[in-house]
């Protein structure tokens, strides 16, 4: 598989993600595995970036990793209750990981239902 090192190369890919895209990318051709990994490496977020925008909701911004992960509706309401008064903000800086692979996994079937429909 030629595309494994383009994987490699996604900044805070973890070992969920990293099997996930494996087992995604294993009836694509060479050439869609590597317009996928284009595609989907501008959309993907790292763990590490869910994080930083998570504490920036201690800092009194709450809701903007919800925004970021396309969550409008939960944006908004820990925009206006403070992240649930920090509680949810604590709980989302603890599964941050969990968020992120979440929505990566969503982006991933996103992108790979429009290299197949291109394709």
């Amino acid at each position: 598989m030629p595309y494994k090192p383009l994987l490699y190369n996604l900044k805070g890919i973890t070992p969920e993600e990293f099997v996930f895209l494996e087992k995604l990318l294993e009836s694509f051709s060479e050439q869609e595995a590597q317009q996928f990994i284009v595609f989907y490496s501008g959309k993907r977020h790292s763990p590490s970036d869910i994080l930083l925008f998570t504490l920036l909701g201690l800092l009194g911004v709450s809701g903007v990793q919800r925004f970021v992960l396309g969550q409008i509706g939960m944006g908004l309401l820990y925009f206006f209750t403070g992240g649930l008064c920090l509680i949810g903000t604590i709980v989302d800086a603890v599964n941050h990981k969990g968020l992120a692979l979440e929505h990566n996994q969503q982006v991933a079937y996103d992108c790979a239902r429009m290299i197949k429909r291109v394709v």
